[in-house]
């Protein structure tokens, strides 16, 4: 400290008067007790060996293994991988040089290289480097794995894509009337007899309770629609009553988008801009798979779980067993709040989703370059109509789904709820359910998930058309948790996506744990960073198994 102060030339006598001062302030505070110096390297010292205990623990953490599904390999016009922005023939294959081109600086990450990258139009490609970053806490964006992606050929890739078709000619049925509605009858009809379908069923059988539902048991229960994308809350001293922007439904003059080929293609190319959603004039709660969409179009991404936080808060939810401030002993003599109270939930929701993207984003440019649902439908409609022969699975080639699409629109394309489709970075893993699995993760682990919300709150759903909220009435409702719905918000979001038709059911189910898996590291990491005597949080993971962190 001392030291520092002295400038080049001054004499060495003036440095010893300097360092004897210092060492009599030293022995007049008594050494380090009371030495605010011995005490700040002490202080030091500790937190140098907490960082560097972590980043020990993280560095020796076993290697994963990154697989994927080897399209990129078996098919060299890249048919089974991201190259939205890239130019492209006709018929939507991207120009072999321009991807190749793309590979070279993915593979050697020199930051020039993307600015020097050949596109198909005028919108950038989002963010590739996001995935070379570096984080100081939690497990390195590289250090996780993901899964693997269905490949272009495969069953479970139809089933996918035949449910996709199937969610764009519903998106304006309310969830509400899916028991009702005959495009929802036929729809569980087929997708019950896919060869590869991966979602939840009742006795063997999609039903509709648990059409385009998420995989978690709380997903299930009671309404489709989480109870935190309908609550009123307080942010701060503002009233928030969930009413949202939404886009106008087909009957009253919307849009659906990309359903003939020019537009198709020209949103491949990336030939902006594009133009905006219709919006419905009318403010309504989330009842339909265009009001998720419409709400995941805009959302910040930590925006629907740092909301559940906020109202868990307002409503004096229990706060997990763990949480040291329950303890009757120093509950009554103290409160947490930077450690343990409600500004630590808060921050530690945002703080998750930026290491989350990271996270995801490697995944995404350095690992799988997954294609989008968009694409794969131009495979479907250039080998329906002949123009291209494309290795699709039959029951995608013979679903009911696509004659109906047809009529409609005239073409077999995925109608899509954006004007400008899916953003331009690639499809697996999601954003959105990386973010929603280390957000929901956070809120579940400040709070007791086991808490059966219908002690805090009346269980409600949005009328069916959206312009108030009514009581739900089914026999499951007293079954619904803090856990469960914050499960099902995440579904809720990530299965928006794909409501929208810019994302896979697996980007949803394989990114969610993804996302838990970094929030989990995160809070391992900050463990042992507290002065509260802490055994750690308990909670259940998204596969239905109790942890403690």
């Amino acid at each position: 400290m001392f030291v520092k102060n002295i400038k080049k030339g001054e004499n060495r006598r003036r440095f010893l008067q300097l360092a004897t001062g210092a060492a009599l302030v030293a022995h007049n505070l008594g050494g380090s007790e009371g030495n605010p110096i011995a005490s700040q390297n002490k202080r030091s010292e500790q937190c140098f060996k907490l960082r560097f205990d972590a980043a020990k623990a993280e560095r020796d953490a076993a290697a994963v293994t990154q697989v994927t599904n080897g399209d990129e390999a078996r098919y060299p016009s890249r048919i089974g991988n991201f190259s939205k922005g890239l130019p492209h023939n006709s018929i939507g294959e991207v120009d072999r040089t321009a991807y190749q081109n793309l590979l070279d600086c993915l593979s050697h990450g020199d930051a020039s290289g993307f600015d020097a990258l050949t596109m198909g139009g005028n919108v950038p490609l989002v963010n590739p480097q996001a995935g070379l970053a570096f984080d100081i806490e939690g497990a390195d964006s590289h250090a996780l794995a993901i899964g693997t992606p269905p490949t272009v050929e495969s069953a479970q890739r139809a089933g996918e894509m035949v449910e996709l078709y199937w969610m764009a000619l519903m998106r304006d049925v309310s969830f509400s009337d899916y028991a009702i509605n005959s495009n929802a009858q036929v729809a569980i009809g087929e997708l019950s007899k896919l060869s590869d379908y991966r979602a939840p069923r009742e006795s063997g059988k999609v039903t509709a309770n648990t059409l385009f539902r998420g995989f978690t048991r709380g997903d299930t229960v009671g309404p489709y629609v989480s109870q935190f994308l309908l609550k009123p809350f307080e942010y701060g001293a503002i009233p928030v009553e969930q009413r949202m922007i939404t886009y106008t439904p087909l009957s009253g003059g919307g849009t659906d988008y990309m359903t003939n080929p020019a537009a198709w293609l020209a949103v491949q190319n990336g030939a902006g801009p594009f133009g905006p959603n219709a919006i419905d004039p009318v403010h309504r709660y989330v009842r339909s798979g265009r009001d998720l969409a419409a709400y995941v179009h805009v959302d910040v991404l930590f925006e629907a779980y740092f909301n559940a936080c906020l109202w868990l808060i307002d409503n004096h939810a229990p706060l997990n067993p763990g949480n040291p401030y329950v303890r009757a002993s120093a509950a009554r003599t103290q409160a947490g709040f930077g450690t343990f109270g409600g500004p630590h939930v808060k921050t530690m929701v945002a703080e998750a989703a930026t290491r989350a993207l990271k996270t995801v984003w490697y995944q995404k440019w350095f690992v799988h370059r997954h294609l989008r649902p968009e694409a794969y439908g131009g495979l479907v409609h250039f080998t329906k109509t002949k123009a291209a022969s494309y290795p699709l699975h039959g029951d995608l080639l013979n679903s009911e789904s696509l004659n109906r699409v047809f009529s409609r629109n005239s073409s077999y394309l995925l109608p899509m709820a954006f004007p400008e489709g899916c953003p331009q970075h690639p499809s697996y893993g999601q954003g959105h359910s990386t973010v929603a699995g280390a957000c929901a993760t956070m809120v579940k682990a400040f709070f007791d998930d086991t808490t059966p919300l219908a002690n805090l709150t009346d269980i409600v759903q949005a009328s069916p058309d959206g312009t108030s909220l009514v009581p739900y009435t089914g026999a499951d409702k007293n079954q619904i948790t803090v856990g469960g719905e914050m499960n099902k918000l995440a579904a809720n979001i990530g299965l928006g996506r794909v409501h929208a038709g810019v994302h896979w059911r697996s980007d949803y189910t394989d990114s969610l744990p993804l996302g838990e898996a970094l929030a989990i590291s995160i809070l391992k990491d900050q463990h042992d960073t507290y002065n509260e005597s802490f055994d750690g949080f308990t909670f259940t993971k998204f596969d239905g198994t109790r942890i403690t962190v």
